[in-house]
């Protein structure tokens, strides 16, 4: 009797991942795509936070030009925090200046500007 999970080398192993939001398409390898949705499903442990990271480290190494398995090998071991601000040092290199990512660090006011700003 076969196995539902059996291997057939005749159908095209590719997966094709779309953001609407952005309008980005790309065809994937479906083991790329699966080994990359897994890393970040057991990092962040929700589908869509997995599904929607998934979709922006494809868009960085089509937009970079280094593969997909190669970013995903310097984010394995890496906590939340230090993968967001890697994701966000990839991010800003493709986005435009005047919009670039922060990384949730309090700013310090100027003394003298802050005491003229009243609540």
């Amino acid at each position: 009797m076969g196995s539902v999970n059996s291997y057939n080398p005749r159908v095209d192993q590719t997966v094709q991942i779309f953001d609407r939001f952005y309008e980005y398409e790309a065809t994937v390898s479906s083991v790329e795509y699966d080994a990359v949705y897994s890393y970040f499903r057991s990092v962040f442990g929700t589908a869509d936070a997995a599904g929607n990271f998934t979709v922006t480290l494809f868009r960085i190494a089509e937009q970079s030009d280094i593969s997909v398995m190669d970013l995903l090998q310097q984010f394995e071991g890496m906590g939340v925090p230090e993968l967001t601000l890697t994701l966000s040092y990839y991010l800003n290199g493709l986005r435009s200046s005047s919009t670039l990512l922060g990384l949730n660090a309090p700013l310090t006011p100027n003394f003298y500007v802050a005491r003229n700003v009243r609540a």
